[in-house]
C-alpha cells in the first residue's frame, strides 16, 4: 500500500489551502471530503481580501480544488470513518472499505450547523439571511432585521445586532424561555421576542430574505434574517478516536504556532480548533500547518 506523504481529512477551506501550500512542496498529498462542509451552504462571504463583491463557498471551494490539483493534490470523494496511529505511520478507512497509510495527517472537518429545516433558508444563507456577526453584522446596517433563533442563544444575537442596527425582532422558534436577565436586556433595547413556530421563510422576487411565516399564519415583514440556535455539532469523532486532546467545548486543542494536536504527526485547523469561525482564519491554519507539516515530512525523510 501507497504510503501518502499527507491525507487532509476535510476540503472545505483549510483542508484546501494546506493542500495547495504542501502540493507546493511537491509532496504527495490526498484530500478526503464528503462534499458537506459548512462552506458547501454559504452563498456569499463578504469579508475576504481580494474579494470586495463577495464570493460562495462553492466557488472558493472549486477555485481551491482546481489550485490544489495543479500541483498534484489528489482528491477522494467520501467519509472517513476511522483514523489510527500505527509505530510509523497513520491507517485512514472510509465508509466505502477504502485504506490508506500517511506519514502525517491535517484535520479540517469542521462543524455542522444546527439550523432548523424551514423552506427557502438555504438559498439565503450568506445572501440575506447570515449565521455569524462577526461576518456579516454589517450586512444588516440600519435593516429591519429579524432573528430566527432559540432561547439565550438567540437573544444573545438579537443583542448583539443592536450594534448595526436598532431594528431587531427576535422569533423565538423552539419557545425555549431565555434567561431572564437576557429578556430585560432586550427589553431595554427594545427588541420584540415573539414566542411562535417559524414555518417557512418569505422571499422578495429576487429571491431575497423578505420576512417569516409563523405557524400561527401570521407574517412578519423584514430586510434581513439572522440565525441564532445553539448545538452546532463540532466533527471532532476522528480525532477522539485516535486520542487528540479536545477542551471543554470539543475544540480539537492545538500547538498555537505549529497547529499540531497533542498527537505527533496530526495536526488540525479551521472551524475544528477556532471558535471564531472564520474563512480567513481557517486559510491561515492551513497555510500555518502545511509549513509544519512539511518541515516534519523532511526530519523523517532525512531520517530514513
Amino acid at each position: 500500500m501507497k504510503t501518502m506523504d499527507c491525507i487532509i481529512i476535510g476540503g472545505g477551506i483549510a483542508g484546501l489551502q494546506a493542500a495547495i501550500q504542501l502540493g507546493r512542496y511537491k509532496h504527495s498529498i490526498m484530500v478526503i471530503d464528503s462534499n458537506q462542509g459548512r462552506s458547501t451552504i454559504c452563498k456569499g462571504y463578504q469579508n475576504i481580501l481580494g474579494w470586495p463583491d463577495g464570493v460562495s463557498g462553492e466557488e472558493l471551494r472549486k477555485l481551491g480544488k482546481i489550485h490544489a490539483e495543479k500541483y498534484g493534490v489528489e482528491f477522494l470523494n467520501g467519509v472517513v470513518i476511522s483514523l489510527r496511529k500505527e509505530k510509523d505511520h497513520f491507517l485512514i478507512q472510509t465508509s466505502s472499505n477504502q485504506t490508506f497509510q500517511a506519514r502525517t495527517v491535517f484535520l479540517a472537518t469542521g462543524l455542522v450547523d444546527h439550523l432548523p429545516k424551514l423552506e427557502n433558508l438555504l438559498p439565503c444563507l450568506g445572501k440575506s439571511i447570515y449565521v455569524c456577526p462577526d461576518c456579516d453584522g454589517y450586512e444588516v446596517s440600519d435593516k429591519k432585521t429579524i432573528v430566527l433563533g432559540s432561547g439565550n442563544t438567540g437573544a444573545s444575537m438579537a443583542a448583539t445586532l443592536t450594534y448595526w442596527t436598532n431594528d431587531v425582532t427576535f422569533i423565538n422558534h423552539t419557545k425555549e424561555q431565555p434567561d431572564s436577565e437576557k429578556v430585560k436586556e432586550l427589553e431595554g433595547l427594545n427588541i420584540e421576542i415573539i414566542n411562535e413556530t417559524l414555518t417557512r421563510i418569505l422571499l422578495d422576487d429576487k429571491g431575497n430574505f423578505a420576512g417569516v411565516e409563523l405557524e400561527n399564519g401570521k407574517t412578519i415583514s423584514g430586510e434581513k434574517g439572522f440565525t441564532g440556535f445553539s448545538g452546532n455539532k463540532i466533527n471532532a469523532e476522528l480525532a477522539e478516536q485516535v486520542g487528540v486532546n479536545l477542551n471543554d467545548s470539543r475544540h480539537i486543542i492545538v500547538n498555537p504556532r505549529t497547529k499540531e494536536t497533542s498527537v505527533d504527526g496530526i495536526w488540525a485547523g479551521g472551524d475544528l480548533t477556532a471558535h471564531s469561525e472564520q474563512v480567513t482564519i481557517s486559510m491561515g491554519d492551513g497555510s500555518q500547518a502545511a509549513i509544519w507539516i512539511h518541515k516534519r515530512l523532511l526530519k523523517q525523510k532525512r531520517e530514513a
